[in-house]
């Protein structure tokens, strides 16, 4: 029997009820027992947003907030879920459907799954790996939930909203840009649509661990390190056993958690039992959290995670950046989350390990994950390879400062992103903006982020790609007032493209800041196979040559702990339109976008080899 759009949705009594409700994000939900929700999705492109709102823009009864009995039900005739295209999910929309290529606006999802129920003792989460960008999604024809940001993950208990035999999940995805998002309504990547990551459905015990850490004290106590733990459960309950243990350095703790459902402790491990990750030796360890109890109610409470953590150490001093103590540089690059080969949203662990292995054959050890929260795949191969990792929100060129909302929203996702990633040992920068106006609204947005995020981790860096200002021709000074509340300075510069090459060896630069300094951008386009001078924009031998230049420039800054050039590969950008050149295209790349190697990145190659 064919169902139209909204018979799942006409159903809906009101405001989120007693069916379902977002619950914080469940930390290492690859460790749950889970069931992928991936595959083909029905699809319904609504421009208008007639399945959402009547002619007056108010929400109908099919849509989310409005009781009332739409008044032409049979208006909806056009809309046939079962007779709708798929998509293949997760994926972006624009790269799927030509018609959708530009495309920004509501787009329809619905998918069926088979369940038994009740199943006692457990619930049922219903997790998403990023939607980008404005989602609102039903179950059964009920509410679920709601969540805007288009990177980072999110969950709802649907246990009280399934039903035995046939499941359907309507997920309605806006992907608009607005003045007060983050990020805003100019941003300089594609504005890929949809449901972008992986869907699943998690199980868990009614009590269950939601979040914990497990962290490396900085300062060793003589001849022993300290291991921070504490975790937290989904609900506050007093007397819980937690039991902590890393078979390989033969440590098993016990602890209880208290009235507020969380445990913390303190252990100590001798230094020559304990082997530090490292780019070089990035050693991870088995851990295992037990949690075991009664309930009030005298159920049984049980719950069991592991993990692959790594431990280390990452400071600052004076104009080194400390990792286990030691000064490394950062051979980096930055990365947008592309597929490897032909656009689109990079989705798989298999996207993220080869872009990865092109990194790490240029000779990186670092990479900038711009300009948001990427794939929880990349974070993790990243670290399976020793790769450190930049981790950056979209708090992106001209975000509304003023506006309280824009604020809670760029927190959210500050939030999401440290929750998800606060266990993985590669990640050591926390990066709350990208090239931000100066402005006294400015900086006290960027300073509540930047004090948010140190009270949410202490163990890592905080940083954000800094604007530079000219004092003279040939002098670029560094003024930033967020300069006192980060831990390392960085910023981008664009010599030898957006002004004369020729003007790099007469470059200075005055970076006043006694901290260690990242140039978190430069670089310049080029077509690959296009050949010329070197003076001639967009050939292979011009971004060679701009490499050469900037990087002898580079060499003279004092205090320079790294770099991460701008860009590994070739991305899609709509701002991007030289007919026959870019063709939609950001051509920084130093791989083509057919995984093409051009002539700049045996430049770089050549100068991390000496690093």
């Amino acid at each position: 029997m064919r169902k139209k759009l909204f018979t799942l949705l006409l159903a809906v009594a009101g405001v989120m009820g007693a069916w379902a409700q977002m619950v914080p994000q469940l930390t290492n939900v690859m460790s749950r027992e889970t069931s992928s929700l991936n595959g083909k999705w029905h699809y319904i492109v609504d421009v208008q947003e007639e399945g959402y709102y009547d002619y007056r823009m108010k929400p109908t009864r099919w849509g989310f907030f409005n009781n009332a009995k739409p008044q032409r039900p049979e208006d909806l005739i056009e809309y046939d879920f079962d007779a709708a295209p798929t998509m293949t999910i997760p994926g972006d929309w624009n790269t799927q459907d030509e018609t959708l290529f530009f495309y920004e606006g509501t787009v329809w999802f619905k998918y069926s799954f088979p369940a038994q129920v009740p199943v006692e003792d457990f619930r049922t989460l219903l997790y998403f790996g990023a939607v980008n960008y404005d989602c609102r999604v039903w179950v059964n024809g009920k509410e679920a939930g709601h969540h805007v940001g288009g990177f980072t993950p999110f969950n709802f208990d649907i246990t009280d909203l399934m039903r035995n035999g046939n499941n359907d999940i309507i997920v309605k995805v806006d992907n608009k840009r607005s003045a007060s998002a983050v990020p805003t309504q100019i941003f300089d990547w594609w504005n890929y649509g949809g449901i972008t990551r992986d869907v699943m459905l998690v199980r868990v015990a009614p009590t269950y661990i939601e979040d914990y850490s497990l962290q490396l004290a900085k300062a060793a106590n003589g001849k022993k390190r300290i291991l921070n733990f504490s975790l937290q459960l989904n609900r506050k309950e007093a007397g819980q056993e937690v039991t902590l243990s890393i078979p390989e350095l033969r440590l098993k703790k016990k602890l209880m958690t208290d009235a507020n459902g969380i445990a913390n402790s303190q252990f100590s491990i001798l230094n020559s039992q304990l082997e530090l990750w490292s780019p070089e030796n990035p050693k991870r360890y088995q851990v295992e959290i037990r949690l075991s109890g009664k309930s009030a109610d005298g159920k049984t409470v049980s719950d069991f995670v592991a993990d692959s953590i790594g431990f280390r150490t990452i400071e600052t001093r004076g104009k080194q950046i400390l990792l286990n103590g030691k000064p490394i540089f950062l051979k980096g690059i930055c990365l947008h989350e592309e597929k490897p080969y032909g656009g689109g949203r990079a989705t798989s662990s298999e996207d993220a390990r080869t872009l990865l292995t092109w990194a790490k054959d240029l000779g990186c050890n670092f990479v900038r994950l711009a300009h948001y929260p990427h794939n929880e795949y990349m974070v993790r191969e990243a670290e399976r390879m020793g790769i450190l990792v930049w981790n950056e929100i979209p708090c992106y060129w001209t975000i509304d400062w003023k506006n309280e909302g824009t604020y809670q929203n760029a927190q959210q996702q500050l939030t999401d992103m440290i929750r998800r990633d606060h266990n993985r040992a590669n990640v050591i920068i926390w990066s709350i903006a990208n090239e931000t106006p100066h402005s006294a609204e400015r900086d006290a947005f960027l300073g509540r982020l930047a004090r948010y995020a140190r009270s949410q981790d202490t163990t890592r860096l905080i940083s954000m790609a800094m604007e530079v200002t000219g004092a003279s021709n040939y002098v670029n000074r560094l003024q930033d007032n967020m300069h006192e509340l980060v831990d390392v300075v960085s910023f981008n510069q664009y010599v030898g493209w957006y002004r004369d090459v020729n003007d790099a060896p007469k470059m200075q630069w005055e970076i006043p800041y006694e901290k260690p300094v990242i140039v978190s951008e430069f670089g310049g386009g080029a077509k690959y196979g296009l050949h010329g001078a070197k003076n001639q924009r967009w050939t292979e031998e011009f971004q060679e040559n701009l490499y050469r230049e900037n990087l002898a420039m580079l060499d003279k800054i004092d205090g320079l702990a790294g770099t991460t050039p701008w860009i590994l590969k070739d991305f899609r950008s709509p701002r991007r339109v030289l007919t026959g050149i870019q063709n939609y295209y950001n051509m920084k790349g130093l791989v083509s976008d057919e995984g093409e190697r051009k002539k700049a990145w045996y430049v770089l190659k050549k100068w991390y080899e000496g690093k």
